[in-house]
């Protein structure tokens, strides 16, 4: 028996758009404050980079509804992980006073 999702496939594309809308605005910010920083501010930049490359290329087919879905049991960690991490990085920068 299969019933009548509703709008739920709809409200996760919005929710997974949501969440790698809010990562690329970290990312950005992270790059912009390493472009006027040291070295520390460039590795922390890469890292970002690197967790939201990882993230988009996981998640793009569910934020779409195209596509096989690649985030499985397996890469759900990194994905949480970056998450975690950019939402750390973006108080840090929020708390700098960066926009």
């Amino acid at each position: 028996m299969t019933g009548d999702p509703g709008l739920q496939p709809e409200r996760t594309r919005l929710a997974w758009r949501r969440t790698l809308l809010a990562l690329t605005a970290v990312t950005v910010l992270t790059v912009r404050q390493a472009l006027t920083g040291g070295l520390a501010g460039a590795l922390l930049a890469g890292a970002a980079l690197l967790g939201w490359a990882a993230t988009l290329a996981l998640c793009w087919p569910r934020a779409t509804g195209s596509g096989p879905v690649r985030a499985t049991s397996r890469t759900m960690p990194v994905i949480a992980l970056a998450a975690v991490g950019h939402a750390a990085l973006g108080v840090l920068l929020a708390l700098r006073g960066v926009w």
